[in-house]
């Protein structure tokens, strides 16, 4: 591997959107950069953009392919990863291939049932057999957990690597002054609020205290309205985001369809527990191992019950903190495996 790299990193999901994506992103190219690497982004900022229908959140770029191709031209990166399957990800992709290009690309999400549950006439085998066109070029199709390798694989995915995922344990910590202003316990949900983040399995909990939730989508107003007793945040970062994970007792996480859940270990670098399903993100973090809880989280079919349990965990901590947990997951790490499977263009000298 060469000690220096120009990396060109196409991104449909960039700032102002807050989600596992856009942070997964950042914190990489920081990393990477600190490596003695250049980065360059391309992403839908200062481009004429579109709102995605449902999810006006998310802008998509249309027409760029002069200037991706003169982006890619003056840049001349040594590998070009293509990170989402949106209209950018589709013309770096359509470069790539018309001038023999290597290029790798991500699975961030399970895009077919995100698709299906926002468009319910769209069947899932269709937005997987597209998925697949999409991808089969690529020299490497980076995914999170083992469950999704395995899982990309029986759906017909060829080229799979890991890509784990990681937590900046200096800005996400424990805070001792940082008790909310909330009748306790306090329950935080952290993401995007929508439709295919499960968020009601948790909203409609009966739990003791205050239900909080962070993040912002397309159906906060008619959550927010069903159930006025939650507290809406809306998007936090920095400091106002740490504090909010500190000052909260139990991190719940109601996904079903997310591929990892980099939330959830920003919530046990501020020292929380985990109440979430037993499915593939929450169990891949916490440890596929486990049959229903840990030292740091309760996984259960039954939500509230693993709410209770992480509280009951909270109160009578095991062996192994979630803070001394989340500090086995460096960033480092996880960036000398994307390094690992970028497609290195060879001199031409």
């Amino acid at each position: 591997m060469a000690a220096h790299l120009k990396i060109m990193i196409v991104t449909d999901a960039w700032s102002p959107q807050v989600n596992g994506v856009v942070r997964t992103l950042e914190t990489l190219g920081k990393d990477l950069a600190s490596l003695g690497h250049t980065v360059r982004y391309i992403t839908p900022l200062g481009r004429r953009t579109f709102p995605l229908p449902t999810y006006p959140e998310i802008r998509l770029a249309f027409f760029q392919r002069r200037a991706l191709t003169r982006e890619i031209r003056a840049f001349a990166p040594d590998a070009i990863h293509i990170a989402t399957e949106g209209s950018l990800g589709l013309t770096a992709r359509r470069i790539c291939l018309k001038h023999g290009i290597a290029f790798t690309t991500a699975f961030h999400t399970r895009f077919a049932e995100y698709v299906h549950a926002r468009f319910h006439m769209v069947p899932e085998r269709v937005i997987w057999r597209w998925l697949r066109w999409f991808h089969h070029p690529a020299s490497a199709v980076m995914v999170a957990t083992n469950t999704l390798k395995r899982d990309l694989a029986a759906q017909g995915f060829q080229n799979l690597r890991l890509w784990s995922r990681g937590v900046d344990t200096e800005k996400f910590h424990p805070a001792q002054d940082a008790r909310l202003p909330y009748e306790g316990p306090i329950w935080i949900s952290v993401g995007r609020v929508a439709v295919e983040k499960n968020i009601e399995a948790f909203l409609s909990l009966n739990l003791p205290g205050t239900k909080l939730v962070v993040g912002d989508g397309p159906a906060r107003g008619a959550l927010a309205q069903k159930y006025p007793q939650t507290k809406f945040l809306g998007s936090l970062s920095g400091e106002a985001l740490t504090r909010a994970y500190a000052g909260s007792d139990v991190f719940v996480f109601p996904s079903r369809t997310d591929t990892f859940g980099l939330v959830t270990l920003e919530a046990l670098a501020c020292g929380l527990t985990v109440a979430a399903y037993p499915v593939e993100g929450p169990r891949d973090v916490v440890g596929p191992e486990i049959a229903g809880g840990s030292d740091v989280a309760v996984l259960d079919e039954d939500l509230r019950k693993a709410c209770l349990g992480a509280l009951e965990l909270a109160n009578h901590p095991r062996s192994l903190s979630p803070r001394a947990f989340a500090e086995r997951h460096s960033w480092r790490a996880c960036s000398l495996q994307f390094l690992h499977n970028i497609a290195v263009e060879p001199d031409p000298s």
